[in-house]
């Protein structure tokens, strides 16, 4: 019997302890490197611009009202002028819709007048009416990004 026991070598703990600092040292530098080469890329995410060009004031006559979905805003053209009313929901972020009386939530029930003020439902505040100019080449522009004051009309009609 004690032949058998001389050809078979016991795995000892010290010899355990030293393939675990090994393996623990390769994975540690593994990580370290997989850091390292997700550092070289950004971390940005692009969203489209708040700002946007909605065409030429031709394209807007007086009495008109034009959704565009896409932008999610609404544009009311008027002899006072031009102005620009969100579709989104003040309450969750829903879209809004356009009714003969205003805006109606489909969600949630929202109502809002042809001003964008809360008239029923639970949206804690009106609809922000956005920043209308003219561009450089002649178009208007929506700034999404800034609010202006409810009333607050661009004159592009002369």
């Amino acid at each position: 019997m004690s032949g058998e026991t001389q050809g078979k070598r016991k795995f000892s703990r010290r010899d355990f302890l030293g393939l675990a600092t090994i393996w623990a040292a390769v994975i540690s530098g593994f990580t370290v490197l997989a850091g390292v080469f997700r550092m070289t890329k950004a971390n940005v995410y692009y969203e489209d611009s708040k700002k946007f060009k909605i065409g030429k004031p031709e394209e807007f006559p007086i009495g008109t009202v034009k959704q565009l979905d896409e932008k999610r805003v609404f544009i009311f053209a008027s002899n006072d002028g031009l102005h620009a009313i969100t579709s989104v929901c003040t309450h969750l972020g829903c879209i809004v819709a356009a009714t003969d009386w205003g805006f109606q939530c489909p969600c949630h029930g929202s109502q809002f007048n042809s001003d964008g003020k809360v008239i029923a439902g639970p949206a804690p505040r009106p609809l922000p009416w956005l920043e209308v100019s003219r561009h450089v080449d002649g178009n208007l522009m929506v700034d999404a990004s800034k609010e202006v004051k409810p009333g607050t009309k661009v004159k592009i009609y002369l």
